[in-house]
């Protein structure tokens, strides 16, 4: 199989370059994106103090320092929150996301230069960012079909892999909530970082209720955003969706609860069905905490 690869037109980068670009970004990031291992993205997170996820994106090392692939729509915020953190560091940080794209490819996609996989699934494949002037000249360079970014949605949904702004909110969810735990966008065994007491908090004493998991219907499912809800009780918020099978954020014990005891679980009308992904480390809560 040649693979796949896409454009994906959602995608921003921000290059954070100089003598202390890798320190400076890992003194700030959940994990360690700056100094991942040769071939693959570092993966993580720029968190508020009180936890929550501000802005996440996948690492690339370059010659001069790390190009960060994030949402398109928070490249110039991202860009700014880490321009307030330089101080008297020896970096430099710029939206460049009109000079760049970021490409994807999967299904056995050959790497192209400068690729590296992307650590969160073994099955997303790889990652890179090129010069937005040789993007497609590279896409038809690697042999892989050359698909459209909704093809790279339906393939990420399939594994289950939550992304910023269509399966959780900036400035609204702890990395627990967006999985991030699960996927190495979190190390615990490192330095300092802002948020880093409620995340170790939350990690050493099994406090995340909420988690983003696979949902399915019988039907097309909603749009995002649309509420989850068992009889009048909000359980949690439909995200991304390709046809009948989607992701949520969910309150793992009001569901839980809720299949226990047969009720249905719907949204917008149409009933619903839930498992936990493939690769998860959480389960279902035996009982229903304490609100």
């Amino acid at each position: 199989m040649a693979g796949q690869i896409a454009r994906l037109e959602d995608r921003g980068v921000v290059a954070v370059t100089g003598a202390d670009a890798r320190t400076f970004l890992d003194g700030l990031a959940t994990a360690k994106v700056a100094s991942a291992p040769e071939g693959s993205c570092g993966y993580g997170a720029l968190l508020t103090p009180q936890g929550k996820i501000l802005f996440d994106f996948l690492g690339h090392a370059t010659a001069d320092g790390i190009v960060l692939d994030c949402p398109a729509a928070a490249a110039a915020d991202l860009a700014r929150r880490l321009g307030f953190y330089k101080l008297r560091a020896k970096v430099a940080v710029a939206d460049v996301s009109g000079e760049y794209a970021v490409l994807a490819g999967w299904n056995g996609a050959a790497p192209i230069a400068g690729a590296g996989f992307d650590p969160r699934h073994g099955g997303l494949g790889w990652r890179a960012v090129v010069p937005a002037a040789s993007a497609e000249a590279a896409m038809a360079a690697s042999g892989a079909a050359i698909v459209g970014d909704a093809d790279w949605q339906a393939h990420r949904i399939g594994l289950a892999i939550p992304e910023a702004g269509r399966d959780f909110a900036y400035g609204d969810a702890f990395p627990h909530d967006a999985d991030l735990d699960q996927f190495g966008g979190v190390d615990f065994k490192k330095g300092c970082y802002v948020g880093q007491e409620v995340v170790s908090r939350m990690q050493h004493r099994g406090l995340a209720r909420r988690r983003i998991v696979v949902v399915e219907a019988e039907a097309e499912l909603p749009a995002a955003g649309t509420e989850i809800v068992v009889g009048a009780k909000a359980v949690g918020t439909l995200g991304s969706s390709a046809g009948r099978r989607g992701l949520a954020l969910v309150r793992l014990d009001r569901v839980k609860e809720a299949l226990d005891a047969g009720a249905e679980i719907a949204a917008d009308g149409r009933a619903l069905r839930f498992s936990l992904p493939e690769w998860a480390r959480f389960g279902w809560p035996e009982t229903t905490a304490a609100d």
